[in-house]
């Protein structure tokens, strides 16, 4: 199996090659009005990009094959393998192809393969120098991800398996049938969350390319935009399930009782993701207005960069994390030259076309009070977070000359810059809808304002006095222990400031979801009123011909009800740590523990082995009451793989309306009492509804419209009709 890897993989990159010097030379020839001669390697540019998907798909292939087939006869299958039993044990299976190093390449590599043949699929029914060069882009990209698999020994994924892990009688030996993926990868959540992400890395190549493209023909025009933003939408929305299943994750598996933790992993997915914010609002801009042209170029062209940092930061072995690959000297030269050249092109690209792509009418912003303005400092505001975002990161392995240089930045320091720049951002966001383009007229924005912000007056009392009933004095409850608790929370700030700011969060949140509920409520009115349609009409005609604007109204939304939960989630948790008495003789419990109004009472406890005969799950039952109120059962655990000891802490969580309690049970000290980690995490629920409500508007803006489409094909087939009668 080995050896049909090797050669698919051979293929892929004479396939490859081939592509780029076809559709180079293509483009070069129908400069020069080579027509037959260009529109000929062109074709077969084309050709070589079906051949190299083709060729990739054979490579993932073979490995799946070997997974599910127990052939360990390739060295990566036997290091990523999965012994899960039960209902998803061939998802564990199926997701060693992405759980190393190699095999997680070659999957980013196939999907931009897959990415590059729906261009290509696209380019051939109306072949244009635009779509062409996009692809060489894609296609030089990916002949760098083929090449460092295929001249990498530490990248192969095809390596024979050594004789070494093998006995005299052929088979396994102990050490290496001990080999195998990490049990706490074996999650559902954590089994989807690295395919999502890199399906949105390979994505966003395709805005870059377009990018690329458009200055190499010199085509300011919006048609890269158009191409290039579906793409953006799509690649956004991957990256946003990724990142919020690798949150449940986290939340659930490791045990800390928390979703993000700024691990330099973590920071990775995030920083192309922030930095995709602003590259579909300038591609909203540019459609629209034919405005922030250079702002696209180089938005394209640094979220590319961002992804290949995280991929830097991942793989290099610069930066230590519990996510990241163990370090690679090829891989730190490769990611490292993808990122300069990539934000080198633009730059350069820029600096040529800068002409072409100047400032129009529409750039200039006539007053602060504009949606331009909005659009503009929103954007400054994500790059510069992202930029931030990156170097503190990556400022362990820097030099101690500089600012944190040789330092771990603590979750701290990351809070005390991403909450008020993340206030400010959804403050210019909550106001946006109500600006005009150009300059708006007080009075009219005072009248459109009026009735969204009276709501929000309301919604926000009501946060206050939760605030000041319950968050505030858990608040004082943590800062009062005086333990290391108390020492991060005051780290943070002093409390005047830290409270403060959670109730500035409260105001602009409600701002937020009033102002985006309203604006669309306004459209559907508008639309059912232009079209003499119901409510349910209307809003299924903003779905067919306005998506991406329902989409944005759905994602302002949610993004004001994830502000909400953040601020709760991350700012008051309350966290106790200790022992619970056992006295194994009776069966009984000493004493009940106590975690604000809520109290843990021992019920059972069990031990039981898995369906594999090698997991060992250890379970401890406590009843939940609050106050007086029976709330039910919670079962933390702690799942032991015998033939390797490792250990996987499985939370137990009880959420409620408003909190979530959260139990971990670590197993028993030398006296046999239950070690437990007890957190209370107020609104949380929250965090995850509204980011299930953004990815739903992020949908709408990706796959709605289609009618708008349908319309403007029939208008445009209607009319060639006319013409010719």
């Amino acid at each position: 199996m080995s050896m049909i890897g090797l050669i698919a993989l051979l293929v892929a990159f004479a396939a490859t090659a081939v592509a780029v010097v076809c559709l180079l030379v293509g483009f070069l020839l129908g400069r020069k009005r080579a027509t037959d001669a260009s529109d000929t390697l062109t074709w077969a540019g084309h050709v070589a990009v079906f051949l190299a998907t083709a060729a990739l798909t054979v490579c993932c292939g073979v490995l799946v094959y070997c997974f599910f087939a127990g052939d360990y006869s390739i060295e990566y299958v036997l290091n990523q393998h999965s012994n899960a039993s039960g209902d998803l044990a061939w998802l564990y299976k199926l997701s060693g192809l992405w759980a190393g190093r190699e095999g997680s390449l070659l999957f980013w590599a196939w999907l931009i393969s897959v990415f590059s043949s729906v261009v290509a699929a696209r380019d051939l029914k109306n072949p244009r120098k635009l779509d062409s060069m996009a692809l060489f882009v894609l296609m030089a990209v990916l002949a760098a991800f083929v090449g460092v698999m295929l001249f990498s020994e530490s990248n192969m994924p095809f390596t024979v398996t050594p004789d070494k892990y093998y006995g005299k009688d052929g088979e396994l030996t102990t050490a290496a049938s001990l080999l195998g993926m990490n049990t706490l990868l074996e999650h559902w959540a954590m089994a989807i969350h690295p395919p999502t992400l890199f399906v949105g890395y390979a994505g966003l190549t395709v805005p870059f390319a377009y990018a690329i493209a458009a200055l190499v023909v010199n085509d300011p025009s919006k048609e890269w935009v158009v191409r290039a933003e579906r793409y953006a939408l799509f690649s956004w929305l991957f990256l946003g399930i990724g990142i919020g299943l690798g949150a449940v994750w986290a939340y659930v598996v490791l045990g800390w009782g928390g979703y993000w933790g700024w691990d330099a992993v973590e920071n990775a997915s995030l920083l192309s993701w922030i930095v995709g914010v602003a590259l579909i609002h300038s591609f909203t801009v540019y459609r629209q207005r034919g405005a922030f042209k250079r702002w696209s170029i180089m938005c394209a062209c640094i979220t590319f960069a961002f992804v290949i940092v995280g991929t830097f930061i991942s793989r290099s072995g610069l930066v230590q994390s519990v996510h990241a690959f163990e370090g690679d000297p090829v891989s730190l030269v490769l990611f490292g030259a993808l990122i300069v050249c990539s934000v080198l092109a633009g730059a350069i690209g820029l600096a040529i076309r800068w002409k072409s792509f100047g400032a129009t009418s529409a750039d200039d912003m006539e007053s602060m009070a504009s949606k331009e303005a909005a659009y503009y400092f929103n954007n400054v505001i994500m790059v510069v977070f992202a930029v931030l975002l990156a170097y503190l990161t990556v400022s362990s392995a820097l030099p101690s000359v500089l600012p944190f240089g040789g330092e771990q930045v603590s979750a701290g320091t990351y809070n005390a810059i991403a909450r008020p720049l993340g206030i400010v951002y959804l403050a210019i966001l909550a106001v946006c809808p109500l600006l005009a383009w150009g300059k708006t007229d007080p009075r009219e924005f005072l009248r459109t304002a009026r009735v969204p912000a009276i709501c929000a007056l309301v919604l926000f009392v009501v946060l206050m006095v939760y605030w000041a009933t319950y968050l505030v004095p858990s608040y004082d409850a943590v800062i009062a222990v005086g333990d290391t608790n108390a020492e991060g929370l005051a780290s943070e700030g002093p409390a005047a400031y830290y409270n403060g700011l959670a109730a500035v969060g409260f105001l602009v949140a409600s701002l937020l979801l009033f102002n985006s509920l309203f604006v669309l409520v306004r459209a559907v009115r508008s639309y059912g009123k232009a079209h003499d349609v119901g409510a349910l009409a209307a809003l299924g005609g903003l779905l067919s011909r306005n998506a991406s604007r329902l989409g944005g109204f759905l994602s302002h939304f949610a993004m004001a009800v994830i502000l909400v939960g953040l601020i709760g989630s991350s700012m008051y948790v309350t966290e106790v740590n200790d022992y619970v008495p056992y006295d194994e003789a009776t069966d009984t419990a000493g004493e009940a523990m106590t975690v604000q109004d809520f109290t843990l009472t021992y019920a059972s406890n069990s031990v039981e082995m898995a369906d594999n005969k090698d997991d060992i799950v250890y379970t401890v039952v406590f009843d939940v009451y609050k106050g007086d109120a029976y709330l039910g059962q919670v079962s933390p655990a702690v799942q032991v793989v015998s033939s390797t000891q490792q250990q996987k802490l499985v939370a137990s969580v009880l959420s409620l309306p408003t909190e979530d309690l959260f139990v971990v049970y670590r197993g028993v000290n030398d006296d046999g009492a239950f070690s437990m980690d007890v957190r209370v995490n107020p609104l949380v629920s929250e965090v995850w509804i509204g980011f299930g409500l953004l990815m739903v508007g992020v949908a709408v803006a990706t796959f709605g419209g289609r009618g708008a489409k349908r319309a403007g094909k029939v208008a445009a087939k209607k009319q060639t009709s006319d013409t010719e009668a």
